[in-house]
């Protein structure tokens, strides 16, 4: 069995929305994607004082891919043409698959608005392959409390499961492609072996913390996404602090990516229709 190699990290990039602290490790100058995983946005760690006006992604459109929301501290309210709606809790995740289209807006929720408090939240979106890009959209939002948190290493590691399988338990996601999607917190001293990764692309970003990555034990500090090999079985990791990590694996799909703002297609003609499909209304529903 061998390990994948530590390539590089890469600084998450900052590019504040409005009031909202924002910081991006992909795309970056130095890394397009690491496919499927397309875009990581990291909002917050911040604070909002009473009578705010909260988060600012108000209805916009999607198409040819899944967004993975992951509500790190706060609450987050969901809605979408397709009719479902949700609002989500620190520890919780929100995973919409945009398919052929759908409108969304993810905001504050009325009591977030009043009240304020502290809010960090992560966003991701994975990439689905030219058979499944018109799919038909799908919405999934699951509390804290319905994800399986997985204690290893005598407990030092806890392994959040929000989609794919980890000995003998299953995430509440269903993956159209086979990805593995968790969060994982680590105490100081905690160690984690992953194994069953060949010719997986790995996305392990550090939310927060300072971990040593492989056999030399290469270290990516709080807002830096590790860069690995696609070749290599397993991955070992090592809490040189109390940290938080974003970590999934996948199958990489291997398909040209043209994207257009909130559209990842296969061409250039494909981004075309969806503009135009979105604009003629066949996205669903509006939301007002």
């Amino acid at each position: 069995m061998t390990d994948k190699t530590f390539l590089r990290t890469h600084a998450a990039l900052r590019d504040d929305i409005g009031d909202l602290l924002t910081q991006r490790p992909v795309p970056s100058p130095q890394l397009d994607q690491i496919d499927p995983f397309l875009f990581l946005n990291h909002h917050g760690p911040q604070t909002y004082g009473p009578h705010n006006r909260g988060l600012p992604f108000g209805p916009h459109p999607h198409r040819g891919f899944e967004t993975v929301t992951f509500i790190v501290e706060g609450m987050l309210a969901h809605r979408d043409s397709a009719g479902h709606e949700s609002v989500i809790h620190a520890g919780g995740i929100q995973w919409m698959t945009a398919g052929s289209g759908i409108v969304h807006a993810e905001v504050s929720p009325r009591a977030f608005l009043e009240t304020g408090g502290p809010l960090e939240i992560l966003q991701l979106w994975v990439n689905l392959p030219a058979r499944l890009k018109m799919t038909a959209p799908a919405y999934t939002g699951v509390q804290q409390d319905r994800i399986p948190a997985l204690s290893l290493d005598d407990g030092k590691v806890t392994l959040n499961l929000i989609a794919g399988a980890w000995d003998g338990s299953t995430g509440p996601v269903q993956s159209l492609t086979g990805v593995f999607m968790s969060t994982v917190a680590m105490q100081a001293g905690g160690r984690l072996r992953i194994t069953g990764l060949q010719g997986r692309n790995v996305l392990l970003y550090v939310v927060r913390g300072r971990i040593g990555v492989g056999h030399h034990g290469d270290l990516a500090n709080a807002y830096q996404l590790v860069e690995l090999s696609t070749e290599g079985d397993a991955l070992e990791i090592v809490a040189e602090s109390g940290s938080l990590l974003l970590f999934g694996h996948a199958d990489p799909i291997g398909e040209p990516v043209v994207s257009h703002g909130p559209f990842v297609m296969n061409t250039r003609d494909e981004i075309t229709q969806a503009i135009t499909d979105y604009q003629a209304g066949r996205f669903g529903s509006t939301l007002a």
